[in-house]
């Protein structure tokens, strides 16, 4: 067993135009105070990475990460999420997602694609020159507008869809492949792969490619009503990533996992500040401890109810206090005796 990284933090949600959190220096000094000791970075807010350059300069990421570690931090993780959605978009989404994308590709989806695939491949030669291993990303979706079967899904529609899902990541994967880097899909609604059994549909569809895995992220299984815990001794072999992220879900004669078109707030499922929600995080560390996880333990902060510092502030101790130091030697090793064959044939009664 190994000991799980930690408390890091995605700074995603935390950038903004007002400083500390419109620069880069200014929100590591900010999330290094609160006693945080890594930073998850998205790769699509330029005030954080020139992501063109560190996939091609390695010289430049030694410098952002000396850049960091000036203020105690490690760099975790560079993740794509905005990027990886738009690898596949359905036409009922364009004029939505087009926000994610710059705006010389709006209005042609084929470029926009193109961008998107140069961008996750430009983050996984960026995590190699970086010497990080794992790269979280979403998969993107062309059918997730049919997630509920009315009107009835057409025969071979989901087969069809996964095939074109695969044909474009397959490229992607392998070059994480040939920088040594895993793409952790994070399961995540919106997305073609949401749930385990999207995700082994996906894999089987991508000849079960190594560099396929996931970010595990237990709030979006909440949300689904699915059994977080069990999820781990399912696939704790593709989990190179973890989000400690806290929900709720509290249906009512209402409303139920559909939310009803309801705002964050008022939706029986919805995303809260660590140790706010239902997540057993004490189960799920010691689950992840048991099968091996050495990887980070990074917050990402949602919640329609408490403000993103109180959260911040709150999520480096709750991580830290989850971290188990795992054990190094077998508890009742003071009991044991050393191997003796005749003994051992003894009590066999040989």
């Amino acid at each position: 067993m190994k000991t799980i990284k930690g408390p890091a933090i995605f700074l995603a949600q935390f950038m903004a135009d007002e400083a500390p959190f419109n620069s880069l220096d200014g929100i590591c000094k900010y999330m290094a105070d609160l006693g945080y000791k890594g930073i998850q970075i998205p790769t699509w807010d330029a005030r954080l990475i020139d992501l063109e350059k560190a996939a091609t300069s390695k010289t430049y990421c030694d410098e952002l990460k000396g850049r960091i570690a000036e203020h105690g931090l490690e760099i975790t993780e560079l993740a794509s999420h905005l990027q990886g959605q738009l690898v596949a978009v359905n036409p009922a989404y364009d004029d939505l997602f087009n926000a994610f994308a710059p705006a010389e590709v709006h209005g042609n989806p084929k470029a926009r694609t193109e961008w998107a695939i140069q961008q996750v491949n430009w983050t996984t030669q960026a995590s190699n020159n970086m010497g990080l291993t794992s790269h979280p990303t979403f998969s993107g979706a062309l059918i997730w507008q049919t997630m509920y079967p009315w009107p009835q899904r057409p025969a071979g529609l989901v087969e069809a869809a996964f095939e074109e899902l695969a044909k474009r990541w397959v490229p992607i994967l392998d070059v994480a492949e040939d920088n040594g880097v895993d793409l952790c899909y994070e399961l995540h609604p919106g997305e073609d792969l949401h749930d385990g059994i999207t995700f082994e549909m996906f894999v089987e569809a991508c000849k079960g490619h190594k560099r396929a895995n996931i970010n595990y992220d237990p709030s979006h299984f909440v949300l689904q009503q699915m059994d977080y815990l069990d999820f781990i001794d399912i696939y704790h072999e593709r989990i190179k990533a973890f989000h400690v992220k806290d929900a709720e879900y509290n249906p009512t004669g209402r409303s139920g996992v559909y939310g009803g078109y309801q705002n964050w707030a008022d939706r029986p499922g919805r995303f809260r500040s660590l140790g706010d929600g239902q997540v057993d995080f004490g189960a799920i560390f010691s689950k992840l401890s048991q099968y091996g996880y050495d990887g980070w333990a990074v917050l990402e902060w949602e919640c329609c109810i408490k403000d993103s510092s109180q959260g911040a502030a709150e999520g480096a101790p709750f991580i830290e206090n989850h971290i188990i130091e795992t054990v190094k030697r077998a508890f009742d090793d003071f009991a044991g005796q050393d191997v003796d064959s005749n003994l051992l044939n003894k009590i066999m009664g040989l």
